[in-house]
């Protein structure tokens, strides 16, 4: 029978070889795998593409990004005669977005609804990442502000979690006229680091979506919106974001909801539709 203190070193040893051989085979595995980990793409479904062309018949957005990849979305409400007011949308991680189209945009009356899917999402060809996400939006806004039916100085941006970094981004590099944000985050490096607390985020995340340093450098006035029951993005990253935003803004927090079920809140569509239709032309907000 071994001695207890044969045991103990046992012990002792197979600790530490565990807590050397989990960091060697965790750490290579989240940033080997960290893509299939932030997005899920998802297809369009027969159904729904058939839905938004007998809806929206000549809505199609065929797009190529700079590197010539397909981009693919829907141009809805947009007048025949005229310019009308635009709002642009990106959704969340696991969103393909004409769902927002075919539900959603009626509720906004008055404005043209765009929404250009992530690459790998809907019909949009190549793989999503961030640097590529960030080109192909500055794309689709400057292909929206060059439209002959769509007021150059009245585009809105709405981002729906994963897609609120998107809409910061292009607020940060384009006029706008106004940034409406659905459970934003300071920054996917710090959700993802409260969720791997002891995991050095910082050091293998390639896609950090650092929406925290481009608020300081947007003036459009923002309204966001944030579930107390958010778990996926708990509200201390979206306050963190506000408290740095340099236009105005103002906030709506709903109760008895979470991250998904936010926009079954009473109340929502309502605060988004009254925050578009208040807003000045871009560029009239102070720098």
């Amino acid at each position: 029978m071994p001695s207890l203190e044969t045991v103990g070193q046992f012990v002792l040893n197979l600790g530490v070889g565990l807590a050397l051989a989990i960091p060697l085979l965790l750490y290579p595995f989240l940033y080997f795998n960290q893509e299939r980990l932030l997005f899920f793409p998802a297809p369009l479904a027969p159904e729904r593409k058939r839905a938004l062309q007998e809806r929206f018949p000549g809505g199609e957005v065929r797009l190529a990004a700079e590197d010539g990849t397909p981009l693919r979305g829907w141009l809805v409400n947009a007048p025949q005669e005229g310019r009308a007011p635009l709002l642009i949308y990106w959704g969340g991680n696991a969103e393909e977005t004409s769902g927002f189209l075919l539900e959603d945009a009626a509720r906004l009356q008055g404005w043209a609804v765009l929404s250009v899917n992530y690459r790998g999402y809907g019909e949009s060809g190549g793989e999503p990442g961030e640097r590529a996400l960030f080109d192909d939006a500055r794309l689709v806004f400057d292909w929206a502000s060059r439209h002959p039916n769509l007021h150059p100085g009245r585009i809105a941006l709405m981002g729906r979690s994963l897609g609120s970094g998107v809409a910061v981004h292009v607020a940060s590099e384009r006029l706008v006229a106004g940034v409406c944000l659905v459970s934003p985050y300071d920054s996917i490096r710090a959700v993802a680091q409260g969720v791997y607390p002891y995991v050095p985020v910082r050091w293998l995340l390639r896609h950090p979506f650092d929406s925290l340093a481009r608020a300081p450098i947007v003036f459009a006035p923002l309204l966001t919106l944030m579930a107390t029951g958010d778990d996926v993005v708990p509200v201390a990253h979206s306050r963190r974001l506000i408290a740095n935003w340099s236009g105005p803004h103002r906030e709506q927090e709903f109760s008895g909801v979470d991250h998904n079920s936010i926009v079954a809140a009473p109340g929502y569509y309502d605060a988004i539709r009254e925050f578009l239709d208040s807003l000045p032309p871009a560029g009239c907000h102070p720098p």
